[in-house]
């Protein structure tokens, strides 16, 4: 029964003093009332006969808008006169076109498509939740409602991340052409390849000079030397407890995930394989054997739901899936926290076996606020004890660090807005020592 059934019901009610026998009345009136309302009731369309399905955007970037249309069919030989509500879990940011309580007019046989617009708040699977349809009849005096599963076509919006790192691509693409192209590592490095022969130059490396092919020639020639292509590029996200601290208004995995992608897109355009493991207690996400056109766009998707969890990082587990996976040497490069807890710990014991076989790089990213407290002048009562506790935890982030490098393992360490480039200008500086 609507509101319309309980307006008649209270307009009858105050009339009651003008008749005869006012109890009678009340009773003839309610029975009225409640059969036009059976009535209304039976000549609405029944929920049960729509069919309800979608279509629209499966993917959108984290920031853009997607939009799913709900669509709607009437198959029925009623008029389907309904409210329709297309719920979303909130962090999809779901604006339907149709205002909330408006009517939806479909006849028999007819088609209404009902859009609604997805802004997503965070990045991960955006599932649908439930459509509620309610179906008037004809007086509006009472409706018929379906809600649940067997009216609700599932669909889930893939939220990626946003990838604000693309911005410094360009810069990083420049440099690799300077890299592979005139500037390149002067001597046999390891892991270089031959390239060319030129006159020698003043400011040239002499055990670059090809004496036979200079016995051949008036001039004096040396070798020109590239970085390998083809090489070998592994990276590890960290998605236990210590990938779900902010930085700033987000998670450190999400800017993890940022330079990731960074990285990934700077290796594919240097010609180089790029393997990705995502793990804590257990392993999260693989993405191996990627072609190079189709490896940014599955590691977007593979890395899209990934969320931190709240258990500690079993790093013996990743060393054992590197070293399984990768029998070649490789670029190992792992995303996580320099905590002295879960590197001290769960990494170093393992690293050895890491190093061993493959060239090591952590890249970590810290909260400037603990430089700020050491070095901002006390106002409060406490400031002198958060001072001190600052410098504790840069201190024991310095002997993690100073621990890793007597392995021989690179330590990239920025702030977030910082590490993408950082970890890129990393991968180059190794690329063109020839180190990969």
């Amino acid at each position: 029964m609507t509101w319309r059934a309980g307006a008649l019901l209270a307009a009858g009610a105050t009339t009651l003093p003008l008749w005869p026998a006012p109890f009678v009345a009340m009773v003839v009136m309610t029975v009225a009332v409640l059969a036009l309302t059976a009535v209304d009731r039976a000549f609405a369309a029944p929920p049960g006969e729509l069919a309800v399905d979608r279509y629209g955007d499966r993917r959108v970037r984290l920031g853009g808008t997607a939009t799913v249309t709900l669509r709607l069919t009437n198959a029925s030989a009623r008029t389907l006169r309904a409210q329709v509500r297309d719920d979303w879990v909130p962090s999809a940011g779901a604006r339907p076109d149709l205002p909330p309580g408006r009517l939806v007019r479909v006849e028999p046989g007819g088609t209404v498509e009902l859009p609604t617009r997805l802004t997503p708040l965070r990045r991960g699977d955006r599932p649908a939740a439930v459509v509620t349809v309610r179906s008037f009849g004809p007086l509006r005096l009472a409706f018929r409602q379906r809600s649940g599963r067997p009216a609700t076509p599932p669909w889930t919006l893939r939220v990626l991340p946003r990838f604000d790192s693309r911005r410094h691509l360009p810069e990083r693409l420049a440099r690799l052409r300077v890299i592979q192209g005139s500037q390149v590592a002067r001597g046999r490095g390891e892991g270089t390849e031959f390239d060319t022969l030129r006159e020698y130059l003043v400011g040239d490396d002499v055990r670059s000079i090809d004496w036979r092919a200079s016995a051949r020639r008036a001039d004096v020639l040396v070798r020109t030397w590239r970085p390998e292509r083809d090489r070998r590029l592994v990276c590890v996200l960290d998605t236990g407890r210590t990938s779900a601290v902010r930085m700033g208004d987000e998670p450190r995995l999400d800017t993890c995930i940022d330079a990731a992608l960074l990285l990934t897109a700077l290796a594919a355009r240097a010609g180089d394989r790029v393997d990705l493991i995502a793990a804590d207690a257990v392993v999260r996400a693989t993405v191996t054997g990627a072609g190079r056109p189709a490896l940014l766009a599955r590691l977007v998707d593979a890395v899209a739901p990934l969320q931190p969890a709240l258990v500690e990082t079993d790093f013996g587990l990743i060393a054992g899936e590197v070293l399984r996976r990768e029998r070649r040497r490789s670029l190992l490069v792992l995303f996580t926290a320099l905590e002295p807890g879960a590197l001290g710990e769960g990494l170093l014991p393992v690293l050895p076996r890491l190093a061993a076989r493959h060239r090591v790089v952590v890249a970590a990213t810290h909260d400037p606020v603990l430089t700020t407290l050491t070095t901002a002048a006390p106002t409060r009562p406490g400031d002198p004890y958060a001072a001190a506790v600052a410098w504790r935890a840069l201190a024991e982030r310095e002997r993690v660090r100073a621990a890793l490098g007597r392995h021989g393992v690179t330590v990239v360490d920025a702030t977030a807005d910082r590490l993408a480039p950082a970890v890129a200008d990393a991968y180059l500086r190794l690329k063109a020592l020839g180190q990969l």
